[in-house]
């Protein structure tokens, strides 16, 4: 079993947690944020999740408040918008950092095992030419970038924030790993 399943977590709620609770899952780890461009992307996670878990896939979201400022709440705010908003059911955990030198020893471990995002160089180029100064290659470069996680506990992909839940290489991703 990985070592990502060791790294201590806190549930939105407050509560302990690891990845170790979802053993045997493909998980689909998402740095997530309440006022971004892309937050309604979790329409289409809440969507896949609600699609896709009785398969045994669990979308894990992380809020991050690294990117502009765009998730600036408590948790319990975080929880309020998104159970208001978009009836967000899968787990949330304590809003965490993961980018920079504060990153949260979870978000050290999968940048790591995969320093390259599928989509990373499209996004980044847009992000240039908007004017947005790119973090530093391997790092995760906005919200909701995604990680696949194998029942095994092995980081298998990860997908740049422009990346969906409905697009055809995250689903074909996720596909492979439920089956395997």
């Amino acid at each position: 079993m990985s070592d990502l399943y060791d790294i201590p977590l806190r549930r939105i709620d407050g509560s302990d947690a690891t990845l170790k609770d979802f053993t045997g899952k493909v998980l689909l780890v998402v740095n997530v944020a309440s006022k971004c461009g892309l937050t309604p992307q979790y329409e289409g996670l809440e969507a896949l999740y609600r699609a896709r878990q009785g398969e045994g896939l669990e979308i894990l979201g992380f809020p991050a408040n690294d990117f502009m400022g765009q998730e600036p709440g408590t948790e319990a705010e975080i929880a309020s918008f998104c159970s208001t908003n978009f009836d967000v059911t899968f787990p949330l955990f304590a809003k965490i950092s993961v980018a920079g030198d504060g990153k949260h020893p979870l978000y050290k471990a999968l940048t790591e095992a995969r320093p390259k995002a599928t989509g990373d160089e499209i996004m980044r180029e847009k992000f240039a030419g908007y004017g947005f100064p790119p973090t530093p290659a391997g790092e995760v470069l906005w919200n909701f970038e995604k990680f696949v996680i194998g029942r095994g506990g092995k980081v298998i992909e990860r997908f740049s924030p422009d990346v969906t839940a409905e697009d055809i290489r995250l689903t074909t991703a996720l596909d492979r790993a439920l089956k395997a």
